[in-house]
């Protein structure tokens, strides 16, 4: 009926041809059409492996990035898909929540790394931090004069970093050079200054060139003592290690009958200041060195402390409320710190007894030495009251 009706409406009925080409293009148009229906139908009821597949794949954002991943769907059995979507959305708010959690902690985690990591910055005593620099001040003599005083208590000033040992850079060590002198050298922040102490400088001709060398700037403390009474203390430390040595006066005068002093014994030798300041006046200025007196360190040592911090341009922090004087040992002590339960005295080497010494002695040495104290006295503008 259709092709009877298509063949006389469209084409004339001579056309035997045409309506046999009109009746199969008809034709495979119902066909392709019915098969399309059949497939677009199955397709809703169940996708095809491609449209699985590419419900598996989901962006996963990672940092900046995005990476392609297999979703949680793809790895679940077909009986796990069949669970209803509410089901399926429970659960994946669950594990959003979880990973939410977790990233949370992780990252409250991180805060307290931080704020540790900027707590450990701002503890100025801690060596991790900061650079390795040269000194800025030298404590460069006395022997026996007071210097490890100076330094034990100079260093609990936050402002300031020291080397505990004495490295003898500058007398000893210097083929060393300069790297590996800075390589002894604590961690320093920028508002600190480095400190170390060698009492031999003073009296080594070659230091304050050397020095000077470094740093034309550098900052010199030298902690003076009377003469006298620092030669015996230097007889009794060597004594203590080595018994055997001669009396102090067999050492210390070539013809004691005559009063002739023997300079050559290195315990006279250091105490004639006036000497050894003279060679470092060549290369500083006097401006740059700084005295301590040894006796008032003991008497006073918050004020002498307190001159060492105005001449070291550092805020005034150590004073008498840092000391208590221990009379077992004869010389201040610092108070307890708030880290330690014990007071901080210096060594046991510290303070030790010394040596009997004959007045007369004690007198001839005396008058020896006046010459050369009234020069340093008029040289440093001070007089520290030795005779």
């Amino acid at each position: 009926m259709a092709y009877r009706f298509l063949s006389s409406r469209i084409v004339p009925s001579s056309s035997r041809l045409s309506r046999r080409f009109i009746f199969i293009f008809t034709i495979s148009l119902s066909f392709t059409y019915l098969c399309y229906s059949i497939l677009f139908c199955s397709g809703t009821i169940m996708p095809n492996q491609r449209s699985e597949e590419h419900r598996c794949v989901h962006l996963k954002p990672v940092g900046s990035k995005k990476l392609l991943q297999k979703s949680h769907y793809c790895t679940i059995s077909a009986k796990t898909r069949g669970f209803s979507d509410e089901t399926r959305v429970a659960g994946l708010t669950a594990n959003l929540t979880g990973n939410q959690s977790k990233q949370s902690v992780s990252q409250k985690t991180q805060a307290r790394n931080l704020d540790a990591d900027h707590k450990q910055l701002n503890n100025t005593n801690t060596p991790k931090y900061g650079n390795k620099k040269l000194p800025n001040a030298l404590i460069v003599g006395v022997k026996k004069g007071g210097t490890r005083a100076v330094l034990e208590f100079i260093r609990i000033h936050p402002d300031v970093r020291a080397l505990g040992t004495e490295p003898h850079f500058f007398d000893r060590n210097y083929d060393k050079g300069l790297d590996w002198y800075r390589g002894l050298m604590p961690r320093t922040l920028d508002s600190q200054i480095t400190i170390e102490k060698t009492p031999s400088y003073f009296v080594t001709r070659e230091a304050p060139r050397r020095i000077s060398n470094m740093s034309r700037e550098t900052k010199l403390i030298v902690v003076v003592r009377n003469p006298v009474t620092r030669a015996i203390s230097d007889y009794t430390q060597t004594l203590s290690k080595k018994p055997d040595i001669p009396s102090f006066e067999d050492l210390a005068f070539k013809n004691r009958s005559q009063g002739i002093v023997d300079t050559s014994w290195n315990a006279i030798r250091i105490g004639m200041y006036i000497i050894h300041l003279e060679n470092w006046l060549q290369y500083f200025r006097l401006s740059q060195i700084h005295f301590v007196s040894g006796e008032r360190l003991i008497t006073d040592p918050a004020g002498e402390l307190g001159r060492v911090q105005d001449f070291l341009g550092l805020k005034r922090i150590i004073t008498d409320k840092h000391f208590y004087f221990n009379r077992t040992k004869g010389f201040p002590c610092l108070k307890k710190p708030e880290s330690s339960s014990q007071p901080r005295c210096l060594g046991k080497s510290k303070g030790r007894t010394h040596v009997q010494i004959d007045q007369e002695v004690i007198e001839q040495l005396g008058e020896f030495y006046r010459p050369f104290n009234v020069k340093f006295y008029e040289m440093v503008g001070h007089d520290f009251r030795w005779d």
